[in-house]
């Protein structure tokens, strides 16, 4: 699967999961790291960890190795780290505090 594919992908998992305000970043050229970030909002902790696992789940089905879950235990920022892609589920306000769209988008 190319990136833009499974960038693709990701963004309609996590809108089955109801996440909410999904964006995806372009950060080649600007991140060493990976390639996009994809940035989304839950209601609650149980709503952003249901949303992660979910992400999870479907992108091994689909043969893609995740290589690190970050977050889970208190679910107000949790992260997956898909090397080309790197996803970013957070609560509303932790996502207005660290502004990562301002962050990465400049």
């Amino acid at each position: 699967m190319q990136t833009t594919e499974l960038v693709s992908f990701i963004q309609d998992k996590i809108d089955d999961m109801k996440g909410r305000d999904i964006v995806a970043i372009d950060v080649r050229g600007k991140s060493s790291v990976t390639e996009f970030m994809i940035v989304c909002s839950g209601t609650s902790n149980r709503h952003t960890k249901s949303i992660a696992d979910y992400v999870a789940a479907e992108v091994k089905k689909a043969g893609i190795v995740t290589l690190g879950i970050e977050g889970q235990s208190s679910g107000e920022w949790v992260l997956l780290d898909l090397d080309d892609v790197v996803v970013h589920v957070m609560l509303e306000e932790s996502r207005s505090f660290y502004q990562l769209e301002k962050l990465w988008s400049a």
